[in-house]
């Protein structure tokens, strides 16, 4: 398929630059398989859900991913800025550079007295592999002394980063570090939300996947075959396997809580719908045409024009729909991208079959 056929519009004042106040007070769109769109708000989710359905969220936390260093080559010095996206190992972490032209195997890149890493593998598109001089714990501790959170860069080229950031920009359920970027669908979600939920019966379930700065990353290709997703490393546990299995087992649904809870799922399940246990990296791209094994609904924010994330969504409801579905969401005053407003998307329910096949 071609890329520019996921294009469209957006006024740069759909962009927001900060999350609506409460957090689970902003819009919510329904977009049904057909009729109209209905404009609600998130406390609204209940409402469309029914006792035993099961909600999936991203538990993975955000680390202070974005680092700021000299590069050293002998009597070369000169800043440079990295984001973490992806741990290789205890010591190792693969990176984007900025600038990366003039970096070269063996540098040394200096972010603090004690802290420093080398640079041990340089890649396509500033991609480089950095080696840290200390590992595990100790890395962790010396990341967060020194960087910052990583603000998507269509949040970062308007405004700078500021404290309300640490919290903003981390759902409350947080728990696992790793993260390069937020799991954004669930920043919506309270305290207050979460017991109306609990009072309906809806389950609550968490998976991990440590999202990647690859998720910003445009496609540059011009046919979605040629477009190579970054991996991002998950773990769905055997016990929570079989839960969310049982879910679909008494006719129940499973709700992806994003684009992220979303692919994990995905990645972890069989051509007999099965969900199965999953410890490892995946980089699962799916496009209209892409048949759906493990869920039933995505809730999930406004996403990019030509991003993986809007193919994403226009595999589950259509190309043709989500393209009516953004342009209603534009001309209603919708927020986009990760601190933006939120969207429900529930297809029909055909086991096995593909969504938005007209889009092939």
């Amino acid at each position: 398929m071609r890329v520019d056929s996921f294009d469209f519009d957006l006024p740069q004042d759909s962009i927001a630059l900060r999350p609506h106040n409460p957090r689970d007070e902003a819009k919510l769109l329904l977009v049904p398989p057909t009729g109209a769109f209905e404009d609600h708000s998130v406390l609204n989710l209940p409402d469309f859900l029914e006792p035993g359905d099961a909600l999936v969220f991203n538990d993975t936390k955000v680390i202070p991913a974005e680092l700021s260093g000299t590069r050293v080559r002998g009597e070369i010095r000169a800043g440079i800025h990295f984001n973490l996206h992806k741990r290789e190992d205890l010591s190792t972490w693969r990176a984007f550079a900025r600038p990366a032209k003039k970096v070269q195997l063996g540098d040394r890149i200096d972010f603090s007295d004690r802290f420093s890493a080398e640079i041990s593998e340089k890649g396509d598109a500033g991609e480089v592999c950095l080696r840290f001089n200390c590992d595990g714990t100790a890395l962790d501790q010396a990341i967060a002394s020194v960087g910052h959170i990583p603000l998507p860069p269509y949040i970062a080229s308007k405004r700078a980063e500021d404290e309300k950031d640490k919290t903003d920009y981390q759902t409350i359920y947080a728990d696992k570090d790793g993260a390069v970027a937020a799991p954004t669908a669930g920043l919506h979600f309270t305290d207050r939300l979460f017991s109306m939920l609990d009072e309906k019966k809806i389950e609550r379930h968490f998976v991990t996947l440590h999202v990647g700065a690859g998720t910003f990353l445009p496609v540059k290709a011009e046919d979605t075959d040629d477009h190579k997703m970054h991996a991002e490393w998950g773990e769905i546990s055997p016990a929570l396997a079989d839960k969310l299995n049982a879910v679909h087992a008494r006719g129940n649904r499973i709700i992806a809580v994003g684009t992220t809870s979303l692919r994990l799922l995905e990645s972890a399940a069989g051509d007999d719908g099965i969900i199965r246990p999953f410890c490892g990296d995946t980089d699962i791209f799916i496009t209209p045409g892409y048949r759906f094994r493990a869920i039933d609904g995505l809730m999930t924010n406004f996403h990019l024009p030509k991003s993986t994330l809007f193919m994403l969504v226009s595999a589950i409801m259509g190309r043709d729909r989500m393209q009516a579905a953004y342009v209603h969401a534009i001309a209603n005053g919708y927020r986009f991208y990760s601190y933006g407003d939120s969207s429900l998307l529930l297809p029909e329910r055909h086991k096995g079959a593909a969504q938005g096949e007209e889009t092939k």
